[in-house]
């Protein structure tokens, strides 16, 4: 009986490390550093934050709603359902009384969120000819190959730090990166980005990454070797050197700028999720939509 109880407990231990080996080491970061302002809230308040109720979770939101964004009140709620399911608690996150707050939040803020700018191709030459003429930096050849390869392969951040020189073939039509893990691939399956040789070799991903590996003679371990918050600050550094301005970018206008060029230039959807592994095709709709703006505008007919 002893046995089967010590059994039991470690069978417990187990089932505790698999729910939290199923989130990115990420994402479970960010679900604890929501988890944290929701029980802060809770003891200013005198309220008990776990296991917690529906009625305190409305009353949170409806605080949050004065400062924050709708979709910021909705990963906040996700945060602290996935938190109580770690600790073994049921939390009803779909309680009427959560779903009718969470209407009459919408109907009164909207959902509108303002995107950060893609970096578009003209946008791309400028940041590369800034790095250029950088000369206070000693890692231009790792700038450019990180906004290079960032754009050309639809990179998100956290793919384009965690590469390895085991995940790069070089073929003779250009590079073949494995993305051993993503933000869709929480089981590791992988996926591999093709990216072929541009004409220009100055803005070349595959020649700058050539390059790179063999000025700092890379054979093994990370290519980058930064974190992905460095890639951020980067991409800000030399738009505002490219005369951009830096408040309208981020780190994912690498990968928004890729979706939103070759969609602008007539690629096909499917093509287009291919490379950025979109599960989806909300967001690359959203993508194509705003590159055929001008495109397929009613107003091209009009001849004044």
């Amino acid at each position: 009986m002893n046995d089967l109880v010590t059994d039991v407990k470690s069978l417990e231990i187990e089932t505790l490390k698999n729910l939290r080996s199923s989130k990115a080491e990420n994402t479970l970061r960010a679900y604890k550093a929501d988890f944290r302002d929701f029980s802060l809230f809770c003891n200013q308040n005198g309220l008990k934050s776990m296991p917690t109720d529906p009625k305190i979770i409305t009353i949170y939101i409806t605080h949050l709603s004065k400062t924050s964004k709708f979709s910021t009140l909705k990963r906040r709620l996700a945060s602290i359902s996935v938190i109580h399911k770690l600790n073994g608690h049921y939390l009803d996150t779909k309680h009427p009384i959560i779903k009718e707050n969470l209407l009459g939040i919408k109907r009164a803020k909207g959902t509108y969120q303002k995107a950060k700018k893609p970096i578009l191709i003209n946008d791309l030459k400028l940041i590369i000819n800034a790095i250029n003429q950088d000369k206070k930096s000693k890692n231009n050849q790792k700038n450019k190959a990180l906004i290079l390869v960032g754009f050309a392969g639809g990179f998100r951040r956290s793919e384009l730090v965690s590469l390895e020189y085991e995940d790069i073939e070089f073929v003779k039509e250009g590079v073949k990166i494995f993305v051993k893990r993503s933000k869709t691939d929480q089981s590791g399956e992988g996926m591999t980005k093709a990216i072929p040789y541009f004409t220009n070799s100055e803005f070349c991903p595959v020649k700058t990454l050539k390059k790179l590996i063999a000025q700092r003679n890379i054979k093994s371990g990370r290519i980058f070797d930064m974190s992905d918050k460095n890639v951020s600050l980067i991409i800000k550094k030399y738009v505002e050197l490219a005369g951009l301005d830096p408040n309208k970018y981020s780190g994912h206008s690498l990968r928004s700028g890729f979706a939103t060029s070759t969609a602008e230039l007539g690629a096909e959807e499917r093509s287009i999720m291919a490379m950025t592994g979109h599960k989806t095709t909300q967001m690359v709709r959203r993508y194509i939509k705003e590159a055929n703006l001008f495109k397929n505008n009613a107003l091209n007919k009009i001849k004044i």
